[in-house]
């Protein structure tokens, strides 16, 4: 059973840096997809970051690129997102997810994505 289990969530305030971490069992995913989504209150989920672990190749929503890094460690089987200079729109739910066999146009898309953490909150104070 797959089970993928974020963690690092806070509150900061408006600049500040945080990260999440996202340990994913049940399965390797070191040749699928993994990355992060975020919902806010009242918003629908939106995209903010994934990579493609096989080829290493990662992709950025347009509003946080720069911003946010995107890693992963292998060998824990765990994604990451530093984020940097954190604003106060983004406070959110940010949800980890995990799937295989993800083609690159849909990577964006949380359709695409098999499985889902339960959230962690980010909250940013202005």
């Amino acid at each position: 059973q797959v089970h993928l289990a974020e963690s690092g969530g806070g509150l900061v305030k408006a600049g500040d840096s945080l990260t999440l971490s996202c340990a994913a069992s049940g399965q390797s995913f070191r040749r699928g997809a993994m990355g992060w989504f975020r919902q806010a209150p009242g918003k629908e989920q939106e995209f903010v970051a994934t990579g493609k672990w096989s080829g290493g190749h990662t992709y950025y929503s347009d509003s946080v690129k720069g911003r946010f890094t995107i890693s992963r460690d292998d060998a824990k089987n765990t994604i990451y997102l530093q984020m940097n200079n954190l604003k106060p729109e983004e406070t959110a739910v940010y949800y980890c997810a995990a799937g295989m066999g993800v083609i690159t146009s849909s990577l964006r898309s949380a359709a695409a994505y098999t499985y889902w953490g339960q959230g962690t909150q980010v909250t940013v104070a202005s």
